[in-house]
């Protein structure tokens, strides 16, 4: 009995540290991710990416299954987060010790406890097992200035070589600037021996070109009076043309700093190495000036969002021949709230209800889409509906056309719907969509995930839905979750190829579109939601959407004419919201042939009359057919019977 007892115990415990096993295993990979910003270090790599490494590091050697290291994930995740530009200096890195192929490793680097924090110093060539940061306070603002620190303590010897200078300015080299002419802006944050603010700022623009940042000392009083400084800390900016004059930042504290520098014209991140060729920098630069428009970065166009309809309908979805099941489901859900939502021209509304009641009228289980494309394209000439086939971006407009362009405009299509819904709660009433606080968030998902040509961007939209949607319980939620969302997109994408250089990925509003939506506390810059919440619904209103860029409908004339932005604007706007006027601006920078060319024509549209449209039309015409064979066919038959009964009663007289 002792023998079965033990053989049942055997299992019994391997399925334990089986289980225990996958625990760890799956705990380990919510820990640190590659969505993270951190470098995944292992016995592989950790050794070869240290020696004689371009950059210092600062790596945290923790335990998968350590309750505290568990706790401290979101802060290491957030410290990596906010020095991401400061990758070509120091570079933060995780190695779990807990993993079993880690082992050897940790005990190499005498790793005792967990976490352990380690600094690495740039170009080592010897094996150095770091310097450890014994400090109880492992904040993220305590953390990021001992990187400072630890930074200041390399010799010129193994200098990181991307890494400025983190040293005072000399006064002379400061004033020898006043007046003189170059291809970069020069900014001079002037603050106290104690303050960190000028190498943060310093650090944070390491990867723009078009601006060289350093710092001086409130302390050199020669400097302060050239320069017309009286407190610090403070900020006085070079012009590439010799002028100069303070920096006009509201709130002295590093975030507006940066923001600021990085939002100066001209200034942009620089490229990917493998995209810099010499060789095209004049022909991208041609481009650029070919295409690129004027436009206001506080307004939100009406172009944009009627090009993201366009390529929607018209490619997107042009790729699929039917939809059926699933597929169809979710395209009816995203023309009932576009349809019900979107505060555009009535062309182009109106288009979209027809489209949604004849979706609604039609009780097919598959529709090819051929016949939905070509009711977007008013095959039937039903009066009043047109959606331009003109593309072009201005908001969302690129410095080539790889770049920016639909994705932007899909995420501005959708942040104006949440906005719209929580302006008009009622707008989806009897759709089987009100009183959904979800309704707009829950058709985006479902349509990136269906029909998003961009796969991987479906699979990291869908996680992020999986993560925190559910928690969305109100309108005004359904708007701060989008937004949130998008910032941490373009926080993931800052620096990769997928970016534009000439319009970089920001945390977004950025102070100069809204003062009041940032704060800083304990030196880590924060938001201010409900300023970010009423500044959103300001800024994605239908007043705040410009008719510029657009084209004007003639029906009766049949022509489609590009807005030259005379004093009314161009359309009407869904009537339904019932926007203030707004005036057009007076001149467009005519830098594209096709917005001069005056007018381009379109066929005719002719009036079916009385709401009718060709598809009715068509079904009349074979109904009347199909009644008259009946009729006919009936008079036959009662005349030939009439006929036999006529026979068989004739009465003969005699």
């Amino acid at each position: 009995m002792a023998v079965d007892s033990f053989r049942m115990a055997v299992p019994y415990s391997l399925h334990i540290l089986l289980l225990m096993a996958v625990l760890r295993y799956g705990q380990t990979g919510r820990l640190y991710t590659e969505e993270d910003p951190v470098f995944i270090l292992n016995s592989d790599t950790l050794k070869q990416t240290l020696l004689n490494s371009s950059t210092a590091w600062l790596v945290q050697f923790y335990s998968s299954w350590c309750g505290h290291c568990i706790q401290y994930s979101p802060t290491w995740k957030g410290l990596a987060g906010d020095v991401k530009d400061w990758s070509q200096a120091i570079r933060i890195g995780v190695v779990d010790c807990a993993h079993e192929k880690n082992f050897d490793i940790c005990k190499e680097f005498s790793i005792h406890f967990y976490p352990t924090f380690r600094y690495f110093k740039a170009h080592s060539t010897i094996f150095d097992i770091g310097k450890t940061y014994r400090g109880a306070d492992r904040e993220i603002q305590t953390v990021r200035q001992l990187m400072v620190n630890f930074l200041q303590n390399h010799t010129r010897q193994d200098w990181p070589a991307g890494c400025p200078s983190l040293e005072p300015a000399r006064t002379e080299n400061i004033q020898s600037l006043i007046g003189l002419k170059s291809d970069h802006y020069t900014a001079v944050i002037i603050e106290d021996e104690e303050s960190y603010i000028g190498r943060e700022v310093i650090l944070d623009l390491m990867p723009y070109e078009g601006v060289i940042v350093k710092r001086a000392l409130n302390s050199d009083k020669v400097l302060m009076e050239k320069l017309g400084i009286t407190t610090a800390p403070a900020a006085y900016l070079f012009y590439p043309n010799g002028k100069h004059a303070a920096m006009d930042v509201k709130k002295k504290i590093r975030f507006f700093f940066s923001s600021f520098l990085k939002l100066l014209p001209g200034v942009h991140r620089k490229l990917h190495p493998s995209v810099q060729q010499p060789e095209q920098a004049e022909i991208k630069d041609q481009k650029i000036t070919e295409l690129f428009k004027e436009f206001d970065k506080s307004k939100v166009y009406m172009v944009d969002l009627e090009s993201g309809l366009h390529y929607l309908l018209r490619v997107e979805l042009a790729t699929r021949k039917t939809l059926e099941g699933a597929e169809l489901k979710t395209f009816k859900d995203f023309v009932t709230v576009v349809s019900k939502l979107f505060p555009g021209r009535q062309s182009v509304v109106k288009l979209l209800e027809t489209l949604l009641e004849w979706l609604i009228s039609l009780p097919l289980e598959k529709i090819p889409y051929e016949a939905i494309l070509d009711l977007a394209n008013n095959k039937m000439r039903i009066s009043g509906l047109h959606l331009s086939e003109r593309v072009q971006w201005i908001g969302c407009q690129g410095s080539s056309v790889a770049l920016r362009g639909y994705p932007c405009s899909l995420w501005t299509l959708f942040h104006v719907l949440t906005v719209q819904a929580a302006s008009r709660p009622d707008a989806l009433a009897n759709t089987a969509l009100e009183d959904d606080p979800l309704a707009v968030l829950q058709t985006m998902r479902q349509y990136i995930g269906t029909f998003f040509g961009c796969h991987e961007c479906g699979k990291h939209f869908e996680e992020m839905a999986q993560e925190s949607m559910s928690q969305v319980k109100s309108l005004d939620e359904a708007v701060l979750w989008l937004w949130r969302k998008h910032n941490q997109v373009n926080a993931r994408l800052a620096g990769t190829l997928s970016e534009d250089p000439m319009f970089p990925k920001t945390q977004w509003p950025t102070p100069d579109l809204c003062q009041a939506c940032h704060e800083e506390q304990d030196g880590l810059h924060v938001w201010i939601e409900d300023m970010v919440l009423a500044f959103l619904k300001k800024h994605y209103s239908a007043a705040n959407i410009s008719p510029k860029y657009t084209t004007d409908i003639h029906p009766e004339a049949g022509t489609v004419a590009v807005n030259k932005a005379t004093s009314t604007p161009s359309g009407v706007l869904n009537k339904g919201l019932n926007p203030p006027p707004e005036s057009v601006p007076k001149h467009m920078k005519q830098t594209d042939k096709r917005e001069t060319g005056g007018i381009q024509k379109e066929p005719n549209l002719p009036f079916l009359g009385l709401g009718f449209s060709g598809v009715d039309m068509s079904l009349c015409v074979l109904l009347y057919a199909f009644s008259c064979v009946f009729l006919m066919l009936m008079f036959f038959f009662f005349r030939v019977r009439s006929k036999r009964w006529k026979i068989k009663n004739h009465r003969p007289y005699v």
